[in-house]
């Protein structure tokens, strides 16, 4: 589980995130018995939900109202999931990033709760979860430029830097990669979101990581 400062259980009591350690993996950038299982998984989510329903589901009402009170519009930037299936409903194709990220991708979309993996071996130190500082900087997936934070966003540092802004964006230095061997697969919680509900949905990523991508897995304590 990843350490939160006090400040962040005032502010939000609830509030979890369960890692999972992975270790030995072999990541891809294609695999057909994976294309294959993705047809399964999307048929499974196409008959669970419809797309004018989404906004009615609780898991996904959690997360847009966590966002709110971060003042971010889940309109715009979407949970991580709610987004994923969203495409699927809309008839649009899922990304093809490479053979795990793409697994825990799957996973996400069946639990309804937002994961996020980091390569181990760039992660410098223990995890902490805290209120970012103003004028910190961030360079997340696909940006081509730092972002500086206004302060007050929600971040995970690992000692020595700032690996994600909770819960949507996570960093391009600590990213999964074709060399990635050791993996931090994070189950990211929000208020009103159950433990044993992160913990189910962390375990699917974890065991469609090592299904897809080798390696074992064990939740840190």
């Amino acid at each position: 589980m990843i350490e939160l400062t006090q400040e962040l259980r005032r502010d939000f009591p609830e509030l979890r995130a369960l890692v999972w350690r992975i270790q030995g993996v072999r990541v891809a950038r294609h695999s057909s018995e994976l294309e294959d299982f993705k047809k399964n998984v999307i048929a499974r989510v196409k008959n669970r939900y419809t797309l004018a329903g989404l906004k009615d589901e609780k898991t996904f009402r959690r997360y847009r109202d966590f966002f709110w009170r971060l003042n971010i519009d889940p309109t715009k930037i979407r949970p991580a999931s709610e987004a994923l299936i969203r495409r699927v409903l809309q008839g649009k194709s899922l990304p093809k990033i490479n053979t795990l990220v793409d697994a825990y991708n799957l996973a996400s979309m069946e639990s309804g709760i937002a994961l996020a993996a980091f390569d181990g071996d760039m992660v410098e130190g223990d995890l902490l979860m805290r209120y970012a500082a103003e004028g910190e900087s961030f360079l997340g997936i696909g940006m081509k430029d730092k972002k500086i934070l206004r302060g007050g966003e929600i971040v995970i540092e690992d000692g020595a830097k700032i690996i994600a802004v909770y819960p949507y964006r996570d960093a391009d230095n600590t990213k999964i990669t074709l060399k990635t061997r050791n993996v931090l697969l994070v189950s990211c919680g929000v208020p009103g979101i159950r433990e044993d509900d992160l913990y189910a949905a962390g375990k699917l990523g974890a065991d469609y990581i090592t299904r897809f991508c080798g390696g074992f897995s064990a939740l840190e304590k």
